[in-house]
């Protein structure tokens, strides 16, 4: 889908929050897997920087055990992995101090493109920025990428962007949200823009209506203190679900740059509805012999937090005007499955019958687990016996369908790869997140204001049967959750 190759220049990588569990599981590993396909770019350093007291071969043992643990073994080859750590540094830098600054400036190579990855709690971004702009360390041509959450509402985002905007330029800054470095995410841009079928379709006057699910079957477990602060509409509908949504919906951009992708998406966030609270389902997960409750993962026998939440909304423009969206998310869910639906109309008249008739075509955009897409469509039952007729899919699994399509590089590492080119397309502009921000807002204060419960529901189970209601009052309902 890039519509053109855009070369590494030699590179400086620092990652502030160096020794944390996202740089262990995500970022490492997806810098050594990109170094085994020959896409870093020769002389390029990573620099780890946190309060833990490495020198630099205590940080590569912690880098080999890193790439150990979480790259598959059919990649562990010892010598590549000694190369690869070779370029690796370390320097133990306070955040919120002035101790390692000083040796983190002198590190620094001139004429060389640099990169900070805050890879720490969004409370350190602006400490971060400020440091990096009173010793020098960052200069015109450097890059900053900072993690969710940006904020927790309107008032903390824009102060976020102010504090970022003080240091850098918007150009600089790379928010990242791992769900657009997704392949499928990616190749739905692919489909909608890169072929005339659909496009003549993906209208209200064709299109039924869109879910969009991310369910996951884990609970809140050790993240239960932060969680209960967020909820799943802080946690996932603002940012996650919103882009998702921004991408089905989104107008084609007049090419594949940055702000032109990332204008139509804005523009889709201004045309959402404001949401009616009797359209919005919000849950909490009991616990059984098995698994804890919500109130236990939490701590917090009297919270009102949700950890589900489901709703529908719409979206005021001539192309999607009265085609309703359903969207959920939620924790302990009967699977682990992300996935967005285009769900089209019946036929105008069927020629079969009436029961025949009813078999709308449905486009199913997986993204995990195993990515791909499937297009349900009608065909004849084969055999004698007259009409019968059946749904079948069009399935093409990226694993399958694509010579290397078990080897697919992770999100972090596609978007990792972007920022060291320059390319923002995926990545939340700061008016995006404003934006979604001044939708969001309206949404919680109702509720905080009402003091309405979340529902309870089953651990392993679709969620409240309220989220059920919410599509049979309308007369659809939602696909089933499962891998």
């Amino acid at each position: 889908m890039v519509s053109r190759v855009i070369p590494v220049e030699v590179f400086d990588l620092v990652i502030f929050g160096g020794t944390g569990d996202l740089a262990r599981r995500k970022i490492l590993p997806g810098l050594y897997r990109r170094f085994l396909a020959g896409q870093l770019p020769e002389g390029m350093r990573i620099i780890g920087a946190a309060r833990t007291d490495f020198d630099d071969a205590g940080y590569r043992s912690f880098v080999n055990d890193a790439i150990c643990e979480f790259v598959k073994p059919s990649k562990h080859d010892k010598e590549r992995i000694k190369e690869f750590v070779e370029n690796i540094h370390y320097l133990a830098v306070d955040a919120m101090g002035e101790s390692g600054w000083t040796e983190l400036a002198a590190l620094m190579r001139p004429g060389v493109i640099r990169a900070f990855y805050f890879s720490v709690a969004p409370r350190l971004f602006g400490p971060l920025a400020e440091r990096l702009h009173e010793y020098e360390i960052a200069d015109a041509d450097s890059r900053i990428v900072v993690e969710k959450p940006f904020g927790r509402d309107l008032e903390t985002a824009k102060a976020l962007n102010g504090v970022l905007a003080e240091s850098f330029d918007e150009h600089q800054i790379y928010r990242i949200d791992h769900y657009l470095g997704k392949e499928t995410v990616q190749n739905l841009m692919a489909v909608r823009f890169g072929n005339v079928l659909f496009e003549p379709l993906w209208n209200s006057q064709y299109v039924d209506h869109i879910q969009i699910t991310v369910a996951e079957s884990v609970g809140v477990g050790g993240r239960g203190s932060y969680y209960d602060k967020s909820g799943a509409i802080r946690d996932m509908v603002q940012n996650h679900l919103m882009q998702l949504l921004c991408l089905i919906a989104m107008e084609p951009p007049s090419d594949f740059e940055p702000d032109a992708v990332r204008d139509e998406k804005l523009k889709v966030i201004r045309a959402l509805d404001p949401v009616d609270q009797a359209d919005i389902v919000r849950g909490q997960y009991r616990g059984d012999d098995d698994v804890a409750s919500y109130l236990e993962d939490a701590e917090n026998e009297d919270s009102t937090t949700e950890s589900f939440i489901a709703m529908k909304l719409g979206i005021s423009n001539w192309r999607w005007k009265g085609t309703p969206i359903y969207l959920r998310t939620g924790k302990r869910l009967r699977d682990r499955t992300s996935e967005i639906a285009v769900v089209f109309k019946d036929p105008p008249h069927s020629i079969f019958g009436p029961q025949e008739g009813r078999r709308g075509n449905v486009l199913v955009i997986r993204l995990q687990p195993n990515e791909g897409m499937n297009l349900r469509v009608t065909i004849k039952e084969p055999g004698p016996g007259g009409m019968r007729l059946i749904e079948v899919p069009l399935d093409m699994s990226f694993a399958e369908a694509l010579a290397d399509g078990d080897d697919i590089p992770d999100a972090y590492e596609r978007l990792i790869m972007d920022v060291m080119r320059g390319n923002q397309t995926l990545f939340m502009r700061g008016d995006e997140v404003e934006a979604a921000w001044a939708w969001t807002d309206p949404i919680i204060e109702a509720w905080e204001k009402a003091r309405t419960k979340p529902v309870p529901y089953d651990a392993g189970s679709s969620g409240p049967d309220d989220s059920l209601m919410l599509l049979h009052r309308d007369g659809r309902r939602w696909r089933e959750i499962k891998a």
